[in-house]
C-alpha cells in the first residue's frame, strides 16, 4: 500500500456518512443498497455515491446479482491501512525521540 492509497482511504473514512455505511456493511456478510438506505436513512443516490468512493478505496467489494448490488467489507484493505498508519506513527515517534535526545 502506498501513500496515495492511505490518502484515498483516509479521505473515504473522513466522511461520517461513509463511515456509517462501512460500519453497516461490516456488520453483515453482505448487504444490498436498499438495505443500507433503510438502515441509514439516506437516499439511494447518496448511498450509491458513497459506495463508489468506498469501492474505489478498496474498503468494500461490490457484486451485481440481477437487479441488486451487494457490498461486503474487504478486511485485508483495512488491515493494510492500519499497518501503514502504525508505520507513520512509529516514524513520528522516532523523530520526536531523536529531537529530545539531541
Amino acid at each position: 500500500m502506498d501513500r496515495s492509497d492511505v490518502q484515498k482511504i483516509s479521505k473515504a473514512l473522513a466522511d461520517a456518512t461513509r463511515l456509517r455505511i462501512l460500519e453497516a456493511i461490516s456488520a453483515t456478510s453482505q448487504i444490498n443498497c436498499g438495505e443500507i438506505v433503510s438502515v441509514r436513512g439516506v437516499t439511494p443516490a447518496t448511498v450509491s455515491h458513497h459506495l463508489k468512493i468506498l469501492s474505489e478505496a478498496r474498503l468494500i467489494a461490490c457484486r451485481r446479482e440481477g437487479q441488486f448490488v451487494y457490498s461486503q467489507a474487504v478486511p485485508e484493505t483495512i488491515a493494510a491501512y492500519t499497518r501503514e498508519l502504525l508505520k507513520i506513527a512509529r516514524k513520528q515517534h522516532a523523530a520526536a525521540d531523536s529531537q529530545v535526545s539531541g
